[in-house]
């Protein structure tokens, strides 16, 4: 797959054999994360005062005296130099750095690359069972997510309220693309930025965890050469895991709903996370989820739309109805 010159402009060196991004991915974590972090914030006087400072964040020799290593050793792992280093270094650049479960998590992930082949698309299948399950719930918004984001399934009160995924051409039913490339995302989320920021915490985690993967690297570089702020999000190396949270939302229909999220990983079915959406009873969110759920219903009763096609394969590997 051949790129346009402005892959080059954006930061991202591509591969001429396959596309992939060849990149010193934990000594760009290592930086950002230092300059994330000012000795204020951790208590080191010592250091902020120091003669002739011009960062805000800590330098390479501070890291190193945190970390109990050597300058030499840890310029080596951020110039890609040295990239195996011990679970000791690790876990003490962790706290160096002050990282938390799930970044920390990443950090092990990029200091302990799998040397392979780039990874064949996989397909992902929902089985019968999940799918019944999240048509059952008529009242609450349900879908399931796969690898970088990928849309698997979706129920009716999920497609109303976020989007018809069914309608969208296969390579498109993908979370992130969907987010930064659609118009329509940026309406629907009142918080569009903070949401958007998590999305690729989201596959800044999975790129830490499948180094291999093309799908998410082609994502990954088209969304960097389309979205100006995905470019800024991804450089900055922040990664987010998804548990549960809450949104505000608005719909065309109904008006503005606050839901709450709960991410559940599918025990059994690697790589696949049910997430499903609730309101505060008797809020005003609740009443109008109530009406989008009453409004769907109606409109599947009406509707007379030929049968949506349910085992095209996606151009993400997803072999299931969205």
């Amino acid at each position: 797959m051949a790129w346009p010159r402005s892959a080059y402009w954006c930061g991202i060196r591509l591969s001429k054999m396959d596309g992939m991004a060849e990149r010193n991915e934990l000594g760009d974590f290592l930086r950002a994360s230092r300059a994330a972090v000012s000795p204020e914030k951790l208590g080191l006087e010592q250091y902020a005062s120091r003669p002739g400072r011009r960062v805000q964040g800590l330098r390479r020799e501070e890291v190193a005296e945190l970390a109990g290593v050597s300058v030499d050793y840890y310029t080596r792992l951020e110039q890609g130099r040295h990239n195996r280093p011990s679970e000791a270094v690790i876990d003490a650049l962790s706290r160096a750095l002050r990282l938390d479960a799930v970044t920390h998590a990443h950090l092990v992930d990029l200091a302990r690359p799998v040397r392979r082949r780039p990874e064949q698309p996989q397909v992902q299948r929902v089985r019968p069972a999940i799918h019944q399950l999240i048509a059952s719930m008529v009242d609450h918004p349900a879908f399931i997510v796969g690898r970088r984001t990928d849309i698997l399934a979706a129920n009716d009160l999920a497609r109303a309220l976020i989007t018809d995924w069914r309608a969208l051409p296969p390579r498109e039913r993908n979370y992130a693309r969907w987010m930064f490339l659609d118009p329509a995302a940026r309406a629907i989320y009142q918080d569009w930025s903070t949401v958007a920021a998590e999305v690729v915490g989201t596959l800044r985690l999975d790129a830490g965890r499948h180094p291999g993967d093309q799908r998410l690297n082609e994502l990954v570089g088209e969304l960097t050469i389309k979205s100006p702020e995905f470019r800024t999000w991804w450089n900055d190396h922040r990664v987010h895991e998804r548990t549960h949270g809450s949104k505000r939302m608005t719909h065309p229909a109904v008006g503005p709903i606050t839901i709450h999220y709960q991410a559940m990983a599918l025990p059994g079915d690697k790589d696949q996370t049910l997430f499903v959406y609730t309101t505060d009873p008797g809020s005003s969110s609740a009443d109008n989820m109530r009406l989008l759920a009453m409004w769907t219903a109606q409109n599947k009763r009406e509707t007379t739309a030929n049968p949506k096609d349910t085992t095209s394969t996606t151009n993400a590997g997803a072999q299931t109805p969205a």
